[in-house]
């Protein structure tokens, strides 16, 4: 039986895909970081008949301590095929505005989780001669967005890193891929989206376009993928349904989104987006300094 690892396997894509690899076959590894996740973790595998072939683990990916218990976790199994990071979360908010240190819970987490967790499967995966690490993207790490520097910024490093490891890892027969979803119904929008509360939008000169950008967020909901297309996906990548093939992108329109980013000259790509969420001309003189 081959065995998985999926981080912030609790919800969302991850728990999904917890579920389509124990369902294809595999004994998987799963994570939470926080108390009540467990529960609801066992329950969902249970009435999905998988609870024999997941392994639920607690594994916070920015603490040193909780990686150091999760690497007895990952030296007491016999191999790692495949590694899925999943852990995630969403910092939302204003450049000017959002705080050094929510930029960096946002780097902690997206992009250092990614980089621990791999580097305690890697030695295993070598031993092997064999082993693929899928990482989970976003369009987001390809595509900037208003409201979203960190964490777009923090898939866009995410990316970096990939191509570089797969380049790394290619001699030693591991393979390295990106999952990168568009705008799907996960929680990460909800309870895993982190706006500081140092941004006082009502009184902020940003205010206007966030109001803008909501109400694009709200309109567009509607058309939001079934997250269980991103489990499937990375399902078939595990079990060697899908190639090769580095990045995959996935969801509605994600295709035609970065054909025309890649084709079109940058004024036109900057109107197209500031014309989609109405974005105009600040009165700089509501928010000039008056002392």
């Amino acid at each position: 039986m081959k065995t998985a690892i999926v981080t912030g396997g609790s919800s969302g894509f991850g728990l999904l895909t917890t579920i389509k690899l124990a369902k294809a076959g595999f004994k998987v590894v799963s994570t939470y970081r926080t108390g009540g996740n467990e529960v609801r973790m066992k329950q969902e595998l249970e009435l999905q008949q998988v609870s024999d072939q997941v392994i639920i683990k607690k594994l916070d990916v920015t603490s040193q301590e909780s990686l150091q218990h999760f690497h007895q976790v990952v030296d007491s199994l016999e191999r790692i095929d495949v590694l899925v990071n999943n852990a995630g979360m969403a910092v939302g908010g204003f450049s000017e505005e959002v705080p050094l240190h929510a930029y960096r819970t946002q780097f902690e987490t997206n992009v250092f989780g990614a980089i621990a967790v791999t580097q305690l499967v890697l030695p295993k995966m070598r031993q092997q001669t064999s082993g693929k690490i899928i990482n989970m993207s976003s369009i987001s790490g390809l595509v900037g967005f208003p409201g979203l520097s960190a964490y777009s910024a923090s898939k866009h490093a995410l990316e970096g890193w990939s191509e570089s490891l797969r380049l790394e890892l290619a001699p030693f027969h591991i393979d390295v891929f990106i999952v990168e979803p568009g705008s799907y119904h996960t929680n990460i929008w909800t309870t895993g989206t982190y706006i500081p509360a140092e941004a006082d939008y009502d009184s902020s000169p940003y205010n206007d376009m966030m109001n803008q950008i909501k109400k694009v967020i709200e309109k567009s909901s509607a058309n939001y993928g079934d997250p269980i297309e991103v489990a499937t996906l990375v399902t078939d990548i595990a079990t060697g349904k899908k190639g090769t093939t580095f990045r995959y992108p996935v969801g509605k329109g994600i295709g035609l989104t970065l054909f025309f980013k890649k084709l079109i000259p940058w004024k036109w790509w900057e109107k197209a987006v500031k014309k989609q969420i109405k974005m105009g001309e600040t009165d700089a003189s509501r928010y000039s300094r008056k002392d």
